[in-house]
């Protein structure tokens, strides 16, 4: 791929990506939808976020983890208990990630 051809790739995948999430922006007042699609839609970048989380946390080359002591696992129980006393997203990944982290340098996980 030349570099015209990989310039003109980027500023195509920029519009499109602009035009998509731009789309529910540019109306001045609010798109009229029913309240079951309107309570729905808050939801979906928590599920999305879900979808990817949790492969990954318990699944290592395509199967389930089968060991207890996985880093991983560690972090999201961590993350959990962290979401659970506190209530606060950043304090939650930063709990969970410290934990992964702490567990894959000092246990070797």
């Amino acid at each position: 791929m030349s570099f015209h051809e990989s310039l003109i790739a980027i500023l195509g995948l920029a519009a499109v990506t602009l035009v998509c999430r731009g789309l529910f922006l540019w109306p001045a007042r609010d798109i009229p939808m029913p309240g079951w699609l309107r309570e729905g839609l808050r939801y979906a970048p928590l599920a999305a976020l879900m979808a990817v989380v949790v492969p990954e946390v318990l699944m290592t080359h395509g199967q389930l983890v089968a060991s207890v002591p996985d880093a991983k696992l560690l972090g999201a129980a961590v993350g959990l208990l962290s979401y659970l006393w506190r209530r606060n997203i950043l304090t939650t990944i930063a709990c969970g990630t410290g934990a992964m982290v702490a567990a894959r340098m000092l246990l070797g996980w």
